[in-house]
């Protein structure tokens, strides 16, 4: 089993940035590939970025050039640098993993989840 535990949401102002953080625990061998995932009120879960491998990296439009993911393998945490951000960023944020090694954004894909949170971008 794995745990995940995001952290560093908020409500900022248009053109902010937020880190936001998943540290992993458990069978941390099980968290090969990892991603963000949001989902705003009366929409689908979106994939933002995924990581696979500490390196390979993909992101949705909506987050290329704006959004980085990156992993801190000393301290099982996963994170998500957010800049720029813009009102239709507004949503809660997951944390997932999945130990096998796709590098992909379907949420379907995904065995472990974090409970969530939330990010509010206002104007």
């Amino acid at each position: 089993q794995v745990q995940l535990e995001e952290s560093g949401g908020g409500s900022v102002q248009v053109g902010g940035s937020l880190r936001l953080s998943c540290v992993v625990s458990g069978n941390t061998a099980s968290s090969v590939r990892m991603a963000w995932f949001r989902q705003a009120p009366g929409k689908e879960r979106e994939g933002v970025a995924a990581i696979v491998s500490f390196s390979n990296t993909m992101y949705a439009d909506p987050a290329k050039g704006r959004f980085t993911i990156s992993q801190d393998n000393a301290n099982n945490t996963l994170y998500l640098q957010m800049n720029s951000l813009k009102p239709e960023d507004s949503a809660m944020y997951y944390c997932a993993a999945d130990p096998v090694p796709w590098l992909r954004l379907d949420p379907s894909t995904y065995a472990y989840w974090g409970h969530g949170t939330q990010v509010t971008v206002s104007s």
